[in-house]
């Protein structure tokens, strides 16, 4: 029986964007993929960020987000495991709890430059496939002994960030455009990201 091929694309999604879903579709319909699952990373209690809104309501920012979208998932997997989670933890427990599934790790070009500062880098890149999309102004050389396992992937480049998401709504800015409708009324009725 052939596995079902499902891409993992981790973040924290604060908040999510058209961006996030444009790269999830391209993703999906040029790759062998069958379904993209958004990780929704919780608050790194290492770091301190003063904007990241609660595990949950990023969660339910993206849930709205992928409503319309049958071969999107949301996963809160990392929210039930030791904090700081590691991507190797996470594929790992993925993997137990999906046995008909494989996983593919979907990471930037930016990420790819510094994968040897990753936990268990040499095993991820031997356990698992890797789909790395561009980011301007980091080029993906991959190894040929890697050829196997990791793949560039030409998506477009959509530099659309959330940092600039979030600072354009606290300077009062109307986002509505680089955001899915609906989580940008969310964002709005819940007040959140304004200074």
């Amino acid at each position: 029986m052939n596995k079902k091929q499902i891409g993992i694309f981790s973040g924290t999604f604060n908040p999510i964007h058209i961006g996030h879903l444009v790269l999830a579709n391209y993703m999906h319909e040029f790759t062998y993929l069958d379904e993209v699952w958004f990780v929704v990373t919780p608050h790194n209690p290492l770091k301190d960020v003063d904007d990241l809104p609660d595990d949950d309501i990023r969660l339910e920012m993206v849930q709205i987000a992928l409503r319309d979208f049958h071969n999107f998932q949301v996963s809160d997997v990392e929210f039930r495991m030791q904090r700081p989670s590691y991507t190797i933890d996470t594929l790992e427990k993925l993997s137990d709890e999906n046995p008909d599934a494989e996983f593919t790790l979907i990471i930037g070009s930016d990420n790819w430059a510094i994968f040897d500062q990753w936990k268990d880098y040499e095993r991820l890149r031997r356990e698992y496939q890797i789909l790395i999309y561009p980011r301007m102004g980091a080029l993906a050389t991959i190894p040929s002994e890697f050829s196997s396992n990791v793949h560039s992937v030409a998506a477009p480049i959509v530099e659309i960030s959330s940092t600039f998401v979030r600072d354009s709504i606290k300077a009062g800015k109307n986002m509505r455009a680089f955001v899915p409708s609906q989580v940008y009324d969310f964002i709005v009725n819940k007040g959140l990201y304004k200074s």
